[in-house]
């Protein structure tokens, strides 16, 4: 009973701020800076109206969708022949190939601000999607092997040595056959990666400018002369939660069983 009871209690503490933010997104500025309310006083769709009419908000949501998707596409496309690599094939520096991979993960994003905002400057890929989706390959192509290569060692090699007796390339076995074995894995892969493009803030805002701006950066934007506008403020925050919430769903099968399968 003193189990559930904490369990009851710990839930309601993590889902607190989720509610307030909530709720704060219903209420008027002079609300919120008023007296504390746990429900709106003067319930108003004003804070997200502005948010989906004005497109200097919804096309940072828009960018972010871009850049998150080209970014989880071109990763998958490396990670996946790369994975399979790692876990069929022995070669000479594989393990000091493996570790250099993850390492790329244990350094900050500021590290590598300036040298992409040179290159980029150079090549033309300043504030585009592309040059966004690139950056985080960076830090999402070593966690993506990692992920997957669990999942691909998991699978017995007698497939792969099965598939060729009865006459398959390795192309065709690799998307027709293999593929779908690790489709738990390729999902968990694939929560990974939109997670963490969607919320790394450095990089997108320091490799944009207009074009491409993400919309955490234009969040930013709700700090005016009269202070900053709460209410649009906690809205945004809202509408950045729901796409999560929708890879969460199609992914959570996936998800489930990748838990107690792979490095997961």
């Amino acid at each position: 009973m003193k189990s559930r009871i904490a369990l009851i209690v710990y839930i309601l503490f993590i889902l607190l701020p989720i509610y307030w933010l909530l709720n704060m997104s219903f209420k008027t500025n002079e609300e919120i800076l008023g007296t504390l309310t746990f429900w709106p006083q003067n319930f108003t769709f004003d804070n997200y109206y502005k948010i989906l009419t004005d497109p200097s908000w919804y096309k940072g949501y828009i960018n972010s969708m871009i850049y998150v998707s080209l970014n989880m596409v071109i990763s998958l496309c490396v990670a996946l022949p790369a994975a399979y690599a790692f876990s069929r094939y022995k070669f000479l520096g594989d393990k000091h190939m493996f570790f250099w991979l993850l390492s790329n993960k244990m350094a900050p994003p500021a590290v590598f601000v300036l040298p992409f905002f040179q290159l980029y400057s150079s090549v033309g890929l300043f504030d585009t999607h592309l040059g966004v989706a690139l950056a985080h390959c960076l830090f999402n192509v070593p966690l993506a092997v990692w992920i997957l290569e669990g999942f691909m060692s998991s699978v017995p090699k007698e497939i792969d040595e099965t598939a060729y007796i009865d006459g398959y390339s390795f192309p065709r076995f690799f998307t027709k056959i293999f593929i779908p074995l690790i489709g738990s894995g390729i999902g968990v892969t694939a929560f990974f990666l939109f997670m963490f493009s969607w919320i790394e803030l450095l990089l997108a805002r320091t490799l944009t400018a207009t074009n491409a701006q993400p919309i955490q950066a234009i969040m930013t934007r709700t700090v005016g002369a009269s202070g900053i506008d709460w209410g649009v403020l906690a809205a945004a925050g809202v509408l950045t939660i729901v796409p999560g919430i929708f890879v969460i769903y199609f992914v959570r099968n996936h998800v489930a069983k990748g838990f107690a399968l792979g490095r997961t």
